[in-house]
């Protein structure tokens, strides 16, 4: 028998200003995604944008039904409108911003974990980690590969 030990690492900022510009555009970009979320049933807003290797940023927002569960989270929607507008380009980085009642979470909105697999699958498809950003009004947190979020991705197809 054999013990191991799974270790992640993050930089945890205390403010959207201690970001690199290039992170704070996109993490403004998510927030900004976060208004057009439809959320009649939870009122919880989530927005999510990407940064793809041609420099292009590509939002989505959270889409509730009352066919449960047949809305997609702002991950996903982002994701998939970044593969099928762009499927050339390489995921490189992805934020992502919770809101309850207009008001950006006190902390960080993380994703569920159909959307860290998605992630996961896009990061191997690219060849390289794909960096997350999870934005909230007193702390950010910043991986630097989906690994950290998700220490057991699925591939056993492969």
């Amino acid at each position: 028998m054999t013990t191991r030990e799974i270790n992640i690492s993050y930089t945890e900022y205390d403010s959207i200003g201690q970001l690199s510009p290039e992170d704070r555009e996109l993490a403004t970009a998510a927030i900004k995604a976060s208004e057009n979320a439809y959320t009649p049933y939870s009122h919880f807003n989530v927005g999510a944008a990407i940064r793809l290797s041609n420099g292009k940023i590509v939002t989505g927002s959270n889409q509730e039904n009352m066919a449960y569960p047949s809305g997609l989270c702002a991950e996903r929607t982002a994701m998939f409108h970044a593969a099928a507008q762009y499927p050339d380009a390489v995921m490189e980085t992805l934020a992502i911003a919770g809101c309850k009642d207009g008001e950006l979470c006190r902390i960080p909105a993380t994703p569920c974990g159909a959307c860290r697999q998605v992630m996961a699958e896009y990061q191997t498809r690219g060849g390289r980690p794909m960096e997350i950003i999870m934005v909230g009004a007193e702390k950010i947190w910043k991986f630097s590969r989906v690994d950290d979020i998700l220490p057991l991705i699925f591939d056993s197809l492969k």
